[in-house]
């Protein structure tokens, strides 16, 4: 039997009753028709779901840049513990644009949430052991290697999302079974001092909680997401379906904004660094250790595929996700 709490965050009910709630609401979720507030300078105001970690650098620096200005559109940005939490907000309307990581978006879609995904969000570095996220153990933990984490609590930031498919991966190529896992849930910024105290044996971060992390002597144990594939596609950004139909011209102008910064964080290392000070709290003496991630703009096909399988193997779906209608 799974050890794997099931929380009342759990993505499917959250979701489907977000989707049932948009169904009946005048909210600017694209049911209505209705359009988001246009300022003087006729930019449209469009509401955006993030998580304050590194993989999310590249929306703040195309702000500041102008990326979105230039398209017509302003971003008021709202921070969130994870994707699972941010699909409902999205498909009700919330927010009429969100950043998740892939698994919650193939869950969402394959319980009949209607999500799309617009634009690529994040990749892994494909580097073992020089990847922006890891599994984790404190200075002295016994746990070497990810098959020792049989039994053990382990966070992550949300329940059946990305992070505890991938850790499960990476304890079944280490030999272990991925059902004696007891995953917790844990925000990303509460993690590194969780971990120092004992309250858990080992952690799933992501930048920039990993350099906090190995400031305090922590260790990694497993690259989980190049233990899933070499190219992972971990994030995306994503609307509603029923935003993307009818206001696709917002969509159009989003998406040509953030491949801009996409594009422009993959090629200025420094910028990313310094504008990760303006939206988590990273001292300032972690920013050279921090590893960065990749920023393409279009996501990694084969990578959500075999994203893909592991969530079936793992019963995280009704049925398959439909790739072709969740891609961008």
């Amino acid at each position: 039997m799974s050890r794997t709490r099931r929380t009342f965050t759990a993505l499917a009910a959250v979701a489907l009753l977000a989707a049932t709630a948009a169904c009946g609401s005048g909210s600017d979720s694209g049911t209505s028709g209705s359009r988001s507030p246009t300022n003087a300078a006729g930019e449209t105001t469009v509401k955006l779901g993030v998580i304050p970690i590194l993989d999310v650098a590249p929306i703040y620096l195309g702000q500041k840049k102008g990326f979105y200005q230039k398209h017509g559109l302003r971003l008021a940005l709202t921070t969130a513990q994870g994707g699972a939490a941010i699909v409902p907000a999205v498909v009700s309307g919330q927010f009429q644009f969100g950043f998740s990581n892939a698994m919650s978006l193939m869950i969402a879609q394959s319980n009949g949430v209607p999500v799309e995904g617009v634009v690529n969000g994040v990749n892994s570095t494909g580097k073992p052991g020089a990847d922006f996220g890891a599994v984790v153990v404190k200075k002295g933990s016994s746990l070497k290697t990810a098959k020792d984490l049989e039994g053990k609590k382990v966070a992550v930031n949300t329940l059946k999302n990305i992070n505890d498919t991938t850790v499960r991966e990476s304890v079944r190529k280490a030999g272990g079974d991925p059902s004696e896992v007891d995953f917790v849930e844990l925000a990303f910024d509460q993690m590194p001092a969780a971990l120092a105290g004992g309250q858990i044996d080992a952690a799933q971060v992501v930048e920039p909680a990993l350099a906090t992390v190995k400031a305090q002597g922590g260790r990694v144990i497993a690259s989980n997401f190049t233990d899933t594939a070499p190219n992972l596609t971990v994030a995306m950004f994503f609307t509603s379906a029923t935003y993307a139909k009818n206001h696709p011209d917002i969509v159009e102008k989003f998406t040509a904004a953030t491949k801009e910064s996409l594009a422009y964080a993959d090629q200025h290392p420094d910028e990313v660094r310094q504008i990760l000070t303006t939206y988590t709290k990273i001292p300032a003496a972690t920013l050279d250790s921090l590893v960065l991630p990749r920023w393409p703009t279009t996501a990694d096909r084969s990578s959500l595929e075999k994203l893909a399988e592991l969530g079936e193997q793992d019963g995280q779906f009704r049925k398959a996700p439909d790739l072709d209608a969740l891609l961008p």
